[in-house]
């Protein structure tokens, strides 16, 4: 779990490169107070955490490859008219 101190060393990072925004991704999860922190400061930090990691992996098609394609059929109300 990513606590409240690496958050904050994210933090002096960008301000020691005078930057504005960051990304903080994790393949972990974030605790309460680093979620926190992260909201109350001025720089803008986006947290990934791996749940969300892999949704937008999955969304995006990076790093994934298709296991199954399914075919969804439906009734063609023409045909027996």
């Amino acid at each position: 779990m990513i606590s409240r101190p690496e958050v904050q060393k994210f933090a002096g990072a960008l301000q020691g490169q005078q930057a504005h925004k960051g990304v903080f991704i994790t393949t972990s999860a974030f605790s309460h107070e680093a979620i926190e922190y992260a909201k109350k400061i001025a720089s803008k930090i986006i947290l990934i955490e791996g749940t969300q990691l892999a949704y937008l992996m999955i969304d995006y098609g990076i790093g994934v490859t298709t296991a199954n394609t399914y075919e969804l059929k439906r009734i063609d109300s023409d045909y027996f008219e």
